[in-house]
């Protein structure tokens, strides 16, 4: 299948790793493996960039995005418009992840070309499942782990996904008219959409956030599993590191409203969960180590 799009498919925002709540490929995984994890990090920035361009419309959106999704599936080949998609997979062909994890990021964003609100957490969680999920398990497959640490892997990167949802709730509603507050919960907490164009939460709001939140709990308590049933210590000490960023960041969440302003860790309190988050694998006793 060949894609008729735009000279130019890809629509850079600015943000880099530095703008995500985690540490992307950090100098705690095996330097062997950075670049590969830098090459997945650029592809996923690529369509998500596309996905949340204001400027394009729904049906743009999706023929970007499926030329990526065929890129990384081996067409286009030689089209320098789809290069982040080519060097993902000469990067997935070298160390033998399945293109899977990709694919379902390309799923999420086109969803989000044209979904704008979703029923209830349910609904949340099946989009979480293709928007965040991938990024564990591609780093679990990466690093040659059993996959029966994926539900583990599932709830850390559903968590951040959620918290980020938060922390960006006015900006997603007033940019893109998109929200991802659980519908059910704002119509019984008596809360709408347009709660969060004002300077502050509503009550109802709040009580939607908080619920959203004591969801998230569950989520991290599920997470805090994850860097104990890892074989890799380098990355049972970065999954560590980010369970605990998820956590500190549900606590600021609780604590503060992220409408009346964007609810983040300052660098110290990012830099102590990654201090102690590795320190803390490495004091643990663990059977395997590599």
């Amino acid at each position: 299948m060949t894609t008729h799009i735009n000279a130019s498919v890809e629509t850079p925002s600015g943000k880099g790793s530095g703008d995500e709540n985690f540490p992307v490929g950090s100098f705690l995984l095996p330097a062997r493996l950075r670049p590969h994890v830098a090459r997945f990090y650029a592809y996923a920035r690529a369509i998500d960039d596309i996905a949340d361009n204001p400027k394009l419309e729904p049906q743009d959106k999706i023929a970007r995005l499926t030329g990526f999704a065929e890129a990384i599936e081996g067409g286009h080949a030689g089209d320098a418009r789809y290069i982040t998609a080519h060097r993902c997979r000469a990067s997935l062909l070298e160390t033998g992840v399945t293109t899977r994890h990709c694919l379902d990021l390309v799923a999420a964003f086109k969803q989000d070309a044209v979904k704008l609100r979703y029923d209830d957490w349910d609904d949340l969680m099946g989009y979480c499942y293709l928007s965040a999920s991938p990024v564990g398990r591609y780093l679990l497959d990466l690093h040659g782990e059993d996959r029966s640490g994926y539900p583990f892997s599932d709830a850390l990167c559903n968590a951040l996904q959620v918290l980020n949802h938060l922390q960006d709730c006015q900006a997603d509603y007033r940019a893109m008219n998109r929200v991802y507050l659980p519908q059910d919960w704002m119509r019984g907490e008596g809360a709408t959409v347009e709660d969060l164009d004002r300077s502050q939460a509503s009550p109802g709001l709040r009580r939607v956030i908080d619920r959203c939140l004591a969801a998230t709990e569950r989520l991290n308590a599920e997470a805090r599993k994850l860097p104990g049933a890892l074989n890799s210590t380098h990355l049972a000490m970065e999954s560590a590191a980010i369970v605990r960023i998820a956590i500190k960041l549900t606590k600021a969440l609780r604590a503060r409203d992220p409408v009346a302003g964007r609810v983040q860790l300052t660098k110290p309190q990012f830099m102590g969960c990654f201090a102690m988050g590795a320190i803390g694998v490495l004091l643990s006793p663990r059977p395997k180590r590599r």
